[in-house]
């Protein structure tokens, strides 16, 4: 009797006869016949290629290697008990990996809600979290590089029939602008939030920083929209694909920025957020995941997500 890889009752064995130091009484441990379980240690043995037991008529005890191998049986064994209750875990979606994907402007006001919550519910998961804008989120779902992401609506027509959409919070863009500028339109000149409302024809003349179309259409066509209901062609200065380097360059003179409102936690020297005058339109931003393969620990995602969504998802607070 010889295997090429030992198998637990083996293993279970060797440890009941290595705290035993005797074979009957080891037997009667396990509810055994001494002559198989003396088979089956010795079919270890064999199996192993080193003799574990040295052993005598009246006694029985671990060799040097025997000895040194013992630990490590044990925790072999500990995992294998382990294994039961980790796939219960598993299937409730209470551990595993969930790779989650946002959008930069989700990182100053919805992701930090969601991250919270369903690190409190399930602390056994374990997030893998990239930043990326809403093109490059999509593509990579759709790859199955990525379990879910939040977004900006609305999704790319190609991809929409493999991919579900969960709205979750949609706010208003409002301005950012240096401080000098605001100064000069009466607002204040120090950083941080102001309630004064300005309006965007007061910004015109400003150069507008703005996400290239490409990579956040939606978001593109939202500020454009804006614009042009404001009956004003923008002057597109700089382009960036970050909401931190739009902010950065706000502040460095370069020009103004719509953004959603939840990017006024985002603090930068030299830069005032005020809300905009007039009909402004609204930021939808959602999670989005393949229709296709939910698993347990990406739906107790969404879950959360869905909560969030049904209180409103005010993220501008």
């Amino acid at each position: 009797m010889s295997a090429t890889i030992p198998d637990l009752r083996q293993l279970r064995y060797f440890v009941a006869v290595a705290e035993e130091q005797h074979f009957g009484r080891a037997a009667a441990r396990l509810s055994m016949t001494q002559p198989p379980l003396s088979q089956a240690i010795r079919a270890l043995e064999e199996t192993l290629g080193v003799a574990l037991f040295a052993r005598t008529r009246r006694s029985v005890e671990l060799t040097a290697v025997g000895a040194d191998l013992l630990p490590e049986v044990r925790r072999l064994l500990a995992s294998a008990e382990a294994l039961r209750p980790l796939a219960q875990s598993l299937a409730r979606g209470e551990a595993g990996v969930l790779a989650l994907a946002f959008v930069s402007t989700a990182d100053y006001g919805l992701l930090p809600l969601l991250l919270r919550d369903f690190g409190a519910r399930y602390p056994r998961v374990r997030l893998q979290l990239t930043e990326a804008t809403s093109d490059v989120q999509v593509e990579e779902l759709v790859a199955g590089r990525l379990d879910a992401g939040l977004v900006i609506s609305p999704l790319p027509p190609r991809h929409a029939a493999q991919l579900c959409w969960l709205p979750v919070a949609r706010e208003p863009l409002v301005a950012a602008m240096p401080s000098a500028l605001s100064a000069r339109l009466g607002g204040a000149a120090d950083d941080g939030w102001h309630d004064a409302a300005v309006s965007l024809r007061d910004l015109a003349d400003a150069p507008l920083v703005i996400f290239p179309r490409h990579l956040a259409p939606g978001f593109y066509d939202s500020i454009m929209d804006c614009y042009g209901a404001a009956g004003i062609a923008p002057n597109v200065g700089q382009e960036a694909i970050q909401m931190q380097t739009i902010v950065s360059l706000v502040s460095a003179g370069m020009g103004v920025a719509l953004v959603p409102q939840s990017l006024r936690h985002l603090r930068r020297t030299g830069v005032v957020y005020q809300p905009l005058a007039g009909p402004v339109p609204a930021i939808e931003t959602g999670l989005v995941w393949r229709s296709a393969g939910v698993s347990p620990v990406l739906a107790a995602f969404i879950e959360i997500v869905r909560a969030h969504a049904s209180t409103g998802g005010a993220v501008g607070a």
